[in-house]
Protein backbone atom coordinates (compact mmCIF):
# COMPACT_ATOMS: atom_id res chain seq x y z
CA UNK A 1 0.00 0.00 0.00
CA UNK A 2 1.45 3.38 -1.01
CA UNK A 3 1.52 6.63 0.85
CA UNK A 4 -1.86 8.37 0.77
CA UNK A 5 -2.08 11.37 -1.49
CA UNK A 6 -2.92 14.77 0.00
CA UNK A 7 -6.19 16.53 -0.64
CA UNK A 8 -6.36 19.88 -2.43
CA UNK A 9 -5.82 22.29 0.44
CA UNK A 10 -4.63 25.64 -0.91
CA UNK A 11 -3.92 27.73 -3.98
CA UNK A 12 -0.53 26.07 -4.48
CA UNK A 13 -2.30 22.72 -4.79
CA UNK A 14 -4.74 24.21 -7.30
CA UNK A 15 -1.83 25.60 -9.33
CA UNK A 16 -0.14 22.19 -9.30
CA UNK A 17 -3.35 20.56 -10.52
CA UNK A 18 -3.92 23.13 -13.27
CA UNK A 19 -0.29 23.10 -14.43
CA UNK A 20 -0.13 19.30 -14.61
CA UNK A 21 -3.48 19.09 -16.35
CA UNK A 22 -2.66 21.68 -19.01
CA UNK A 23 0.77 20.09 -19.56
CA UNK A 24 -1.18 17.01 -20.66
CA UNK A 25 -3.59 19.05 -22.78
CA UNK A 26 -0.67 20.64 -24.62
CA UNK A 27 0.70 17.16 -25.42
CA UNK A 28 -2.65 15.64 -26.40
CA UNK A 29 -3.19 15.10 -30.12
CA UNK A 30 -6.96 15.62 -29.87
CA UNK A 31 -7.11 18.59 -27.49
CA UNK A 32 -4.02 20.58 -28.37
CA UNK A 33 -5.22 21.69 -31.84
CA UNK A 34 -8.33 23.22 -30.23
CA UNK A 35 -6.23 25.17 -27.73
CA UNK A 36 -3.13 25.85 -29.86
CA UNK A 37 -4.06 29.55 -30.06
CA UNK A 38 -4.08 29.99 -26.27
CA UNK A 39 -1.59 32.38 -24.70
CA UNK A 40 -0.68 29.97 -21.89
CA UNK A 41 1.21 32.43 -19.64
CA UNK A 42 -1.86 34.68 -19.66
CA UNK A 43 -4.43 31.86 -19.49
CA UNK A 44 -3.04 29.79 -16.63
CA UNK A 45 -3.54 32.46 -13.91
CA UNK A 46 -7.18 32.67 -15.02
CA UNK A 47 -7.49 28.92 -14.58
CA UNK A 48 -5.86 29.12 -11.15
CA UNK A 49 -8.49 31.70 -10.20
CA UNK A 50 -11.32 29.65 -11.70
CA UNK A 51 -10.47 26.45 -9.83
CA UNK A 52 -9.50 28.29 -6.64
CA UNK A 53 -12.91 29.96 -6.65
CA UNK A 54 -14.66 26.62 -7.12
CA UNK A 55 -12.59 24.50 -4.74
CA UNK A 56 -11.42 27.00 -2.13
CA UNK A 57 -14.22 29.56 -2.35
CA UNK A 58 -11.75 32.43 -2.59
CA UNK A 59 -13.78 34.43 -5.14
CA UNK A 60 -10.70 35.13 -7.27
CA UNK A 61 -12.37 34.31 -10.60
CA UNK A 62 -14.50 36.88 -12.35
CA UNK A 63 -15.70 35.95 -15.78
CA UNK A 64 -17.86 33.77 -17.97
CA UNK A 65 -16.06 30.52 -18.77
CA UNK A 66 -18.76 29.33 -21.16
CA UNK A 67 -18.35 32.40 -23.37
CA UNK A 68 -14.73 31.42 -24.11
CA UNK A 69 -15.83 28.07 -25.52
CA UNK A 70 -18.44 29.32 -27.99
CA UNK A 71 -17.16 28.91 -31.52
CA UNK A 72 -14.45 26.38 -30.72
CA UNK A 73 -14.39 23.33 -32.98
CA UNK A 74 -15.21 20.83 -30.23
CA UNK A 75 -17.28 17.67 -30.05
CA UNK A 76 -18.35 15.17 -27.45
CA UNK A 77 -15.06 13.38 -28.03
CA UNK A 78 -13.18 16.50 -26.90
CA UNK A 79 -15.24 16.74 -23.72
CA UNK A 80 -14.70 13.05 -23.00
CA UNK A 81 -10.94 13.40 -23.44
CA UNK A 82 -10.84 16.61 -21.34
CA UNK A 83 -12.64 14.81 -18.52
CA UNK A 84 -10.39 11.77 -18.83
CA UNK A 85 -7.24 13.90 -18.53
CA UNK A 86 -8.64 16.10 -15.77
CA UNK A 87 -9.90 13.18 -13.70
CA UNK A 88 -6.61 11.33 -14.17
CA UNK A 89 -4.65 14.40 -13.11
CA UNK A 90 -6.74 14.87 -9.98
CA UNK A 91 -6.64 11.18 -9.03
CA UNK A 92 -2.91 10.92 -9.73
CA UNK A 93 -2.05 13.81 -7.42
CA UNK A 94 -4.76 14.18 -4.79
CA UNK A 95 -7.39 12.30 -2.83
CA UNK A 96 -10.02 13.49 -0.43
CA UNK A 97 -13.14 15.63 -0.34
CA UNK A 98 -11.81 18.51 -2.45
CA UNK A 99 -10.30 16.14 -4.98
CA UNK A 100 -13.68 14.44 -5.27
CA UNK A 101 -15.31 17.87 -5.59
CA UNK A 102 -12.92 18.82 -8.40
CA UNK A 103 -13.87 15.72 -10.38
CA UNK A 104 -17.59 16.20 -9.70
CA UNK A 105 -17.48 19.86 -10.69
CA UNK A 106 -15.52 19.10 -13.87
CA UNK A 107 -18.19 16.57 -14.85
CA UNK A 108 -20.97 19.08 -14.12
CA UNK A 109 -19.23 21.81 -16.11
CA UNK A 110 -18.68 19.47 -19.06
CA UNK A 111 -22.32 18.40 -19.06
CA UNK A 112 -23.54 22.00 -18.87
CA UNK A 113 -21.21 23.17 -21.65
CA UNK A 114 -22.16 20.23 -23.87
CA UNK A 115 -25.83 20.99 -23.36
CA UNK A 116 -25.44 24.72 -24.01
CA UNK A 117 -23.31 24.06 -27.11
CA UNK A 118 -25.83 21.56 -28.47
CA UNK A 119 -23.38 18.66 -28.28
CA UNK A 120 -24.98 15.30 -27.64
CA UNK A 121 -24.79 14.24 -24.00
CA UNK A 122 -23.25 10.88 -23.15
CA UNK A 123 -25.60 8.06 -22.23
Amino acid sequence: MGTPLPDIQNREDVQLLVDRFYDQVRRDSLLFPVFAHVDWPAHLPTMYNFWSSILLGDGSYLGNPFQKHIGLAISGEHFDRWLELFTGTVRGNFEGARADEAVARANSIAMLFRHRLGIELPE
